[in-house]
């Protein structure tokens, strides 16, 4: 009957697809078998979950075990959630459709900021308490992970605890504690104080926040002695021997990043000042190329994708990426299958590399020169000069390629409009080169310039930095737009008010959890799409809960203030983003480790020390 009811429900949304939940090489158990249930959460819809790689491969992972059964839930979208709502069904997973509320764990991936409104309504819709102490013996685990639990205290309120760093380890501790919590019959707090004991997790109300008389941070301390003070990221140590899943689901709608994602290494240390990722994923730790290989394969066999892509935060980077391509270009020609490299760096696209992957398929390019001037690509530390771009450009244009991106970031510590000028020379040089090169087709041309607006985040050398205000970011966006006129080239660009909201909440402060439910009470959720965005709710749930929002995202830190985040331990040493931080602003340039000397970033005593690729 329950069951009639969902499908009732599905016949009134435009896409039900996405609440189906048996699409090929989803898991389906028998639940007699089952000791514990597990749903991973994605707030924001199918199309952008199910493109994320995380979820997958922790999904995989949990059904491997003959008692554990993951499932998957995606946000509602807003068709969906009026027919939740007025049937009075609650929110359900897609494999069984079994309400939220009956799991044992709820684990949600935080990508980014503007999703927490998302996770709210999620647990209202699945008729949860939002905030985790009014959550009893009745009610399931609610679990954060994922960049945004680097600092999780703007969540803190809600969740009952979060895992820092990579899961694959700690997720089956995790689940073993909770099999002999389960038979013992021991309380809630009791099992949130003992996984508090697991590294990795973070259990928020087992902390104090004290708070200075000028609003900042006084202290983050444990309650009693057991409780660590400082919470170590988990890391993966051989990529090699770690989980990887043969299978992955194929959606029956299109989505993000529709093909087979292989995911080849993690870790960057390019020491980019701006990103976060850069940072808090060191160590860098590769697959072998026969590995890849393999697993490549058989994603291929099991998936029947026509497509496979490179995953990592810089592809390029990968010192066996030649051999790789052609091994893998060898097996998948005759399939007709194609292969995809992303995150390509300027300064090593190499013509060799993208005439082996032109053989299969031919698609657009992207390169991501950050900033407009040389000056400026020194101040975040980019390492690439206009000369890469522009000759890695040109052996393109040479191959056929008529479609190119570039993204750049604006409002950068330092910039100013000498800088922006220098965008919009670097897009006209890339036009008049073109012309050159492409004389007969030079119509063809299609020349995308995406612009992003600096947001400061946790555990990077910038994240003492103010951002610009939002009437200076849409002013230097008004500038670019004009000076960026040109048949071949598109614009875009990103709201300054969602960059704004980003920028509060990503070195925000448990106090913000407050300003999180006030908004979400107010409507807002979805945030971080246009149609739904609320800003003016926004500012009125900070004016309602006495907030200003502008002490997060426009105040200039000093080097000697605790930050919310500080009793996280991603492995990066405050000295070392102290150091980064005064190069950046002189201009100077730290090499890459990986080709150069230790630069002391820290992570090399991270769980031993063992880890670190120096």
């Amino acid at each position: 009957m329950y069951k009639d009811r969902i499908e009732k429900i599905l016949e009134n949304v435009e896409k039900p697809v996405r609440y189906l939940g048996n699409e090929w090489n989803s898991v389906h158990k028998d639940l007699d078998k089952i000791e514990v249930r597990f749903v991973f959460a994605f707030p924001d819809v199918y199309e952008i979950g199910m493109s994320h790689l995380g979820i997958k491969i922790l999904y995989h992972l949990l059904n491997e075990k003959d008692d554990i059964f993951a499932e998957r839930v995606f946000a509602p979208w807003v068709d969906m959630e009026r027919e939740l709502r007025e049937s009075g069904i609650p929110l359900f997973s897609l494999e069984t459709r079994e309400p939220l509320k009956n799991f044992d764990f709820i684990g949600f991936t935080l990508q980014y900021e503007l999703s927490y409104t998302n996770v709210l309504n999620m647990l209202d819709l699945a008729q949860i308490p939002l905030l985790s102490a009014e959550r009893d013996e009745n009610h399931p685990f609610i679990i954060g992970g994922g960049p945004c639990a680097f600092n999780p205290e703007p969540l803190a309120d809600f969740f009952d605890f979060f895992v820092i760093g990579e899961g694959e380890e700690v997720i089956l501790e995790i689940l073993d504690l909770y099999k002999t919590w389960k038979k013992g019959k021991g309380d809630r707090r009791q099992f949130l104080r003992q996984a508090a004991g697991i590294r990795g997790i973070y259990v928020p109300h087992l902390y104090e926040v004290l708070y200075n008389e000028d609003g900042t941070v006084r202290q983050v301390k444990p309650v009693s002695s057991d409780i660590p003070w400082k919470i170590e990221k988990r890391i993966i140590e051989d990529l090699d021997k770690v989980y990887y899943p043969k299978k992955l689901i194929v959606p029956f709608m299109n989505i993000i990043h529709d093909r087979a994602m292989l995911e080849i290494f993690r870790g960057c240390t390019r020491g980019c000042r701006f990103c976060q990722a850069g940072m808090i994923y060191r160590p860098v730790r590769e697959r072998s190329v026969e590995v890849l290989k393999r697993l490549g394969n058989e994603l291929v066999d099991n998936t029947g994708y026509e497509e496979v892509s490179l995953a990592s935060l810089s592809t390029s980077d990968y010192p066996y990426l030649e051999e790789l391509t052609q091994a893998l270009l060898d097996d998948f020609r005759k399939r007709g299958v194609s292969l995809s490299l992303p995150s390509l760096r300027i300064d090593s696209f190499s013509l060799k590399l993208a005439q082996q992957v032109q053989e299969v398929r031919k698609s657009g390019l992207t390169f991501a020169p950050e900033a407009g001037t040389q000056r400026l690509r020194d101040v975040i530390n980019k390492g690439v000069t206009e000369r890469d771009l522009l000759e890695s450009a040109a052996d393109a244009f040479k191959l056929g390629w008529h479609n190119i991106k570039l993204y750049f970031m604006i409002g950068l510590p330092t910039e100013t409009y000498d800088d922006l000028d220098g965008i919009i020379e670097i897009a006209f040089k890339l036009i008049d080169l073109y012309k050159d090169i492409s004389r007969a087709d030079r119509r063809k041309l299609r020349l995308t310039v995406s612009v992003s607006s600096f947001v400061p985040k946790p555990f990077t050398p910038f994240q003492w930095e103010p951002q610009f205000t939002i009437d200076e970011l849409k002013k230097r966006q008004e500038y670019l737009k004009k000076g960026l006129k040109h048949r071949a080239v598109s614009f875009s660009w990103h709201e300054s008010e969602l960059s704004f909201l980003e920028a509060v909440f990503a070195r925000g402060d448990r106090r913000l959890s407050k300003v999180v439910y006030k908004a979400w009470l107010k409507g807002c959720k979805f945030d971080s799409w246009s149609e739904h965005f609320k800003f003016f709710h926004w500012m009125e749930a900070f004016k309602d809960c006495g907030i200003r929002p502008e002490f997060y995202a426009y105040r200039i830190r000093g080097y000697d203030e605790v930050f919310p985040w500080d009793h996280i331990y991603p492995g990066i040493s405050k000295e070392f983003l102290i150091r980064e931080h005064k190069k950046a602003l002189k201009g100077n340039l730290t090499p890459d480790c990986r080709i150069g000397h230790c630069t002391g970033c820290g992570v090399n005593k991270l769980q031993g020390g063992k880890y670190c690729a120096d």
